[in-house]
């Protein structure tokens, strides 16, 4: 509930400050007195655009500041998804400065407008003449009857089940569109994948195999080289062996008389035996020597195969090609895990539908089951309002998709007059009918759940009588079961209210202000015994007065 009210610099509002309790609060006034200001400082407080014209001092800053009682909301969620400090008692505050711009906080944490009007929404609802098109919005429609029929567990589990079951589906749809791409992918992957592999990539293996391929391409010359150094090595006289030979007879004496020379028969054995060696691998290397065309052709295959892998990666290294074939891999890999992941999802989201048709069948009979006793109580209601032969259908359509609130949609269908064709409520209702009947609809709702702080401004306008009294009392019904404020031009709601206020102007340092008052037992029988009489207080009209107070 709405508990306090503090409005600075504003309009025609220098200063206000004031209280409200819990029923129901009457709000008078003359016309023009400024009660439209009151709620457009309200307005303010509750998320509604603002600029410098609202100052009423252009060099001030204005301050509008509202204090609610929000301990059976259950807004704790709320606070905490917006990082907000919760308090029972939530204080909200609306700064506009010379320049135009505003500054919003709730319980002095900056917030935006866009937060500010959500909370708002659980906070006070503004009801006037122009304010019923809601009514004739299905989603609100919707909400009327299930409150009647009690779905709120129900259509709680639906909706949590719906929006599962939506992001389920948005998720698959992303899934298999990534699938459908990588499954074109995968195809030229696995391709990629595959000649990689057969290629059989050892970090070392370029250099390996294009000395390979050069041993094989040069057997001829390699075999003549290796026959020319045989006979370098064995050739008689001249060869190498016998020269060394003839050089260890040479040296023979020397050695025997000079004892400088006493390592050189060792360095020349060593010598001989190295060279001896060296004849017998030339000679094992020639003997198996052989062109081998066919394993030429392997090898050249091999390198241009590695040249061409090269060229295709853009890679400068066989690493790079090793570390090209471990990320196609992986790729592949997860494309196979990506199918997985779907077929999961898939489950999933049909258990979630069987889920949803379950319970948009329950939404589905316990509605129809409310319809009579919902159109009943809102026939009564509105006769009581003047509109005795208005009646009211409400027709529910199967539908194959899944909506918010069901699997249905709604007809809200209403005649004004006996025997007239029933119409869409939204086409067929005057302003004047929307407004009583919203009236009906929320004194009926006000029974079945929390409903926010409730404003009525000047729906009573145009009625009289019998009429009037009935609007009172209903209104004072509502107040049984929440906070109800109504701006009145009329003595019959104005005596119901458990608060009484009335606003008016006044004349200060030649300048125009708004006030408000908070009326006692003898001002507000004066009050109200001018709504009956005019200005002037006849004892009939304060007889009258008394009696409607009583």
């Amino acid at each position: 509930m709405l508990t306090a009210l503090s409005i600075d610099n504003y309009a025609l509002i220098e200063h206000l400050d004031v209280s409200f309790d819990t029923g129901m609060t009457t709000i008078t006034g003359e016309t023009g007195a400024g009660k439209s200001i009151l709620l457009g400082a309200l307005s303010l407080v509750l998320g509604k655009r603002a600029d410098r014209s609202a100052l009423k001092d252009s060099a001030k800053k204005c301050i509008i500041e509202a204090h609610f009682d929000i301990a059976s909301y259950g807004l704790q969620s709320f606070f905490e998804q917006e990082a907000l400090d919760y308090s029972n008692e939530t204080i909200i505050r609306r700064e506009i400065i010379p320049s135009g711009k505003s500054r919003a906080f709730v319980n002095d944490s900056p917030v935006n407008l866009d937060v500010l009007e959500q909370l708002a929404n659980f906070l006070i609802d503004i009801h006037s003449q122009h304010q019923t098109l809601k009514l004739t919005k299905t989603e609100y429609q919707f909400q009327v009857l299930d409150a009647l029929a009690g779905n709120q567990s129900l259509l709680e589990k639906y909706q949590e089940t719906f929006t599962r079951y939506k992001q389920g589906n948005k998720e698959l749809d992303l899934l298999r569109l990534a699938a459908s791409q990588a499954q074109k992918d995968r195809d030229y992957n696995q391709f990629l994948y595959d000649e990689l592999i057969a290629a059989d990539l050892q970090t070392d293996m370029l250099a390996l195999v294009e000395a390979k391929v050069q041993e094989l391409a040069s057997v001829h010359d390699i075999q003549q080289s290796l026959a020319a150094g045989i006979q370098i090595i064995e050739a008689e006289e001249i060869g190498l062996l016998h020269l060394l030979g003839q050089l260890r007879l040479e040296l023979k004496t020397a050695i025997q008389k000079s004892a400088d020379l006493e390592g050189l028969p060792l360095r020349l054995e060593n010598l001989h035996a190295e060279l001896t060696d060296i004849h017998s691998d030339l000679q094992m290397k020639s003997g198996g020597l052989e062109s081998d065309p066919e394993a030429l052709a392997l090898a050249e295959n091999q390198l241009q195969n590695i040249y061409t892998l090269l060229k295709k990666h853009q890679a400068a290294s066989i690493l790079e090609l090793i570390q090209k074939r471990d990320f196609l891999e992986t790729q592949l890999e997860n494309t196979e895990q990506q199918q997985e992941r779907i077929a999961k999802l898939e489950q999933r989201t049909a258990k979630d539908e069987e889920h949803l048709t379950k319970l948009a069948v329950e939404l589905r009979e316990q509605r129809h089951e409310a319809i009579p006793d919902l159109i009943s109580k809102m026939e009564n209601l509105i006769a009581k309002m003047g509109m005795q032969n208005a009646r009211f259908q409400i027709e529910l359509i199967p539908s194959d998709t899944f909506l918010s609130q069901g699997q249905d949609q709604m007809e809200f269908l209403f005649s004004a007059n006996m025997g007239g064709k029933f119409g869409l409520l939204k086409n067929v209702a005057s302003g004047g009918e929307l407004s009583r009947i919203m009236l009906a609809i929320k004194a009926l709702l006000s029974k079945y759940k929390k409903l926010p702080s409730i404003i009525f401004d000047e729906i009573d306008t145009g009625v009289s009588g019998a009429i009037s009294d009935e609007i009172a009392r209903i209104m004072t019904q509502m107040a049984s079961y929440m906070q109800v404020f109504t701006i009145t031009h009329l003595p019959q709601v104005a005596a119901k209210g458990s608060q009484h206020f009335k606003v008016y102007k006044t004349i200060y340092n030649e300048g125009t202000q708004t006030q408000i008052k908070e009326l006692n037992k003898e001002e507000r029988i004066a009050e109200i015994a001018k709504m009956v009489s005019g200005k002037e207080l006849t004892p009939t009209a304060l007889e009258h007065a008394k009696e409607l107070l009583n």
